[in-house]
């Protein structure tokens, strides 16, 4: 593995376009519950599978269950960024790295300095009335009563600003993300499985011939990866926490 990781450092010091595209294993090292790993939300037990629950279907019909689910699992507002986000965040502020392309809705890349982020997914700290508009935190959620948070201007819904099952892609978020994929000289890809789609199509856009995976397990697309280290994102990333 170290001699992998040296690699890794070696194309990062000779990229000038990087872009980062993750997952959910880059926040688990934040203490965020993934999906699909074995401790992950699919293997709790609930009343409804957590896909069923986050589905745009379940929310208009099972408002109630739905926020109850939410605020227990999705709003982890006391977690921090780890080393991960903070070493991203460098590499962008010293030019390196162009953007981040991201499939959580935690917005630690931002906490952590980051600029440029594509949520292809929402934030949960973004979170709107459907009837007027109004914007509201992510603690407003957190901190409502009743079967769901309602508005202080209208009294009407409050929905957050993630993209459930269900629901398409923001379209804009999608055409910048292609853009930036596709002009990288470097794709890291981490702590995805690569299952999720049109998410997981990205990676057909890059034209390169640094593309990086780092994932703690096999994904679909190890065989077309220049360079795969399949540990944790931190153990990597830790490494490049003094890169010039």
């Amino acid at each position: 593995m170290t001699e992998k990781i040296n690699a890794f450092i070696q194309m990062v010091k000779e990229s000038e376009n990087i872009v980062f595209f993750g997952g959910a294993g880059v926040s688990t090292e934040s203490g965020i519950p993934d999906f699909r790993s074995v401790d992950g939300l699919y293997h709790q037990n609930y009343d409804y599978p957590p896909e069923t629950i986050l589905s745009h279907s379940f929310y208009r019909a099972k408002t109630e269950a739905f926020y109850r689910f939410y605020k227990d699992k999705m709003l982890c507002l006391d977690v921090k960024p780890n080393v991960t986000h903070e070493v991203l965040a460098k590499l962008e502020q010293s030019g390196k790295l162009t953007s981040i392309v991201t499939q959580n809705i935690d917005g630690l890349h931002q906490a952590a300095g980051s600029k440029r982020v594509h949520e292809l997914h929402g934030s949960v700290h973004r979170n709107y009335c459907e009837r007027c508009g109004k914007l509201f935190d992510a603690k407003y959620i957190l901190d409502s009563d009743g079967p769901m948070p309602l508005c202080d201007a209208c009294g009407s819904g409050v929905k957050p600003d993630v993209v459930l099952y269900e629901e398409g892609l923001d379209d804009e978020t999608m055409r910048e993300a292609i853009y930036d994929i596709s002009h990288a000289d470097m794709l890291i890809v981490g702590g995805t499985s690569l299952a999720v789609y049109p998410a997981a199509g990205l990676i057909d856009y890059y034209r390169g011939n640094k593309l990086v995976l780092i994932n703690k397990s096999a994904t679909p697309m190890d065989r077309r990866a220049n360079l795969v280290l399949q540990t944790g994102l931190g153990e990597v990333f830790s490494q490049l926490k003094d890169i010039d």
